[in-house]
């Protein structure tokens, strides 16, 4: 059985001449050829700014670029019909899509409504700071440019625990919508700021039934509308996990089958919240390793990181069969709220760690695919210049993940800087087998064992970045060898 990959097919500053959803179609081909088993795509429904919005702003779910709303009827990423052809270029290609699921909030009402509030300490979201007083907000949502077609529920602030602006005072705060469904915010994952229930925009309030069928209904429809085969779950920390598991169960059960979904839970600082996740849903998604994630951001950083304890603390040592492990993601971007994007020397090494590995399901980025250019103007009115660089090393690493990175696992995590491990193949997967080592110091060299079943074969660096051979002895050992600052990959030398 081939070794599952994701690749997250977007990031903010995409701004290629195809749109998204017709690069999709047109690298299907090629992402089948690297390996890729999974992409997930970005939002593909209506957001506030419809043509310019990655999509996290959530306007309409049922509008997948089909109806004129928010000044525009494409998305950013292009039409309905083109997200369509582009998930059937996907499943001609044997790749599953994965679709996002925006459940924490709505942006952009139709309609303004007086709703009682009050307001709460930003610093703690338990804390009123004022009395009941009436704002004008905008909690309806009509969308009259669909006019009731595929449902006809309409938002309203009953659906709603809180909103960022005041329209009648031209004010931001943090209102709490005071209504019969409770004072105060839900229970959420997450305890951060006391309760981080509310994150931004209209914030949806799942105390409500007819929100939860609502959106039971929604993922009904967007499967048999659109094919996709699973999900990813944006801002899980935020939502009543209750909600997520009920949806989930719903799917499933509707369809009968098993989804694959991986949730966001991010966290950097412990392991306890992402754990607590999990044993609140009943382990039924996969994790985003945001926690090895900001390992790599700090080795990048310091190049006297001790390398032998990369992993501890994170999802993938503790439960590697929930993890999905990448290098960065769109949040994580330079520009970005959660920035900590990881430095370009040691991106390589990252990719190694997460693509050559038994442990957890490797997500790729688009831009170190793809690269790109990006030039516009910040928050301050100042240029903004940013260039990311495609890594070949990616591809390369991705193709051997796929066709040789099987069998046993030796781990030989003992030096501070040069670390590597071996895996020693299986008869499914031919010349299957592979030596990785990495070094985030001087030229690194270390005896490793790859297996008997070697001895006198000759290994080369797949990378290039290392020229000659290695000859396995007739214990299956040989000493190994990679450049300073680097990584090579040592696979059988054929033909």
């Amino acid at each position: 059985m081939q070794n599952q990959t994701l690749i997250q097919f977007f990031h903010w500053y995409y701004n290629e001449e195809q749109n998204l959803w017709t690069k999709v179609a047109t690298e299907a081909n090629h992402l089948k050829e690297i390996g890729v088993t999974s992409v997930w795509l970005p939002p593909a429904y209506k957001s506030n700014n419809a043509a310019y919005d990655v999509g996290y702003a959530v306007y309409d779910l049922f509008d997948l670029g089909e109806f004129d709303q928010k000044g525009s009827v494409v998305t950013k990423h292009g039409s309905k019909e083109e997200y369509l052809k582009a998930i059937n270029a996907l499943h001609d290609n044997g790749i599953a899509a994965l679709a996002d699921a925006v459940f924490n909030h709505k942006a952009g009402g139709d309609e303004l409504e007086k709703v009682k509030v009050k307001t709460v300490n930003p610093d703690n979201r338990n804390e009123f700071t004022s009395d009941v007083f009436e704002i004008e907000a905008w909690t309806k949502f009509t969308f009259p440019g669909r006019q009731g077609k595929y449902s006809e529920f309409i938002w309203d602030h009953m659906c709603f625990s809180g909103v960022d602006w005041a329209e009648d005072r031209k004010e931001t705060a943090i209102y709490s919508i005071q209504n019969y469904l409770g004072e105060g915010f839900e229970n959420v994952p997450s305890t951060e700021f006391g309760n981080y229930d509310y994150l931004m925009f209209n914030d949806i309030d799942y105390r409500n039934r007819a929100v939860i069928e609502e959106l039971k209904y929604w993922g009904e429809w967007v499967v048999e509308t659109t094919k996709v085969d699973g999900f990813r779950l944006d801002a899980v920390k935020h939502i009543s996990s209750d909600f997520i598991v009920e949806w989930i169960d719903h799917l499933n059960h509707k369809f009968n089958r098993e989804f694959f979904i991986v949730a966001e839970d991010w966290n950097v600082v412990d392991i306890q919240g992402q754990l607590a996740y999990i044993e609140a849903t009943g382990g039924r998604t996969q994790i985003f390793d945001s926690l090895l994630h900001h390992k790599f951001f700090m080795a990048s950083k310091d190049e006297s990181f001790d390398m032998r304890t990369i992993f501890e603390g994170t999802l993938v040592q503790t439960k590697p069969d929930l993890a999905v492990t990448f290098v960065d993601n769109h949040d994580s971007q330079p520009l970005q709220a959660l920035e900590s994007y990881v430095e370009f020397w040691f991106r390589p090494l990252a990719y190694a760690i997460i693509l050559l590995r038994m442990q957890g399901i490797p997500c790729l980025f688009f831009p170190d695919l793809y690269g790109g250019i990006y030039d516009d103007k910040n928050n301050e009115g100042e240029d903004v210049h940013i260039e990311l660089a495609a890594i070949p090393a990616v591809e390369t690493m991705s193709k051997i993940r796929a066709e040789l990175a099987y069998g046993e696992q030796r781990d030989y995590f003992d030096h501070g800087i040069c670390v590597g491990w071996t895996r020693a193949g299986d008869e499914e997967h031919e010349n299957s087998g592979v030596a990785v080592l990495l070094s985030t110091g001087e030229e690194g060299f270390k005896a490793m064992e790859v297996g008997k079943h070697f001895a006198g074969k000759t290994f080369i660096d797949a990378l290039g970045y290392r020229e000659g051979q290695v000859t396995i002895d007739e214990n299956g050992w040989a000493e190994f060898h990679c450049n300073a600052g680097s990584v090579s990959v040592w696979i059988l030398k054929v033909g």
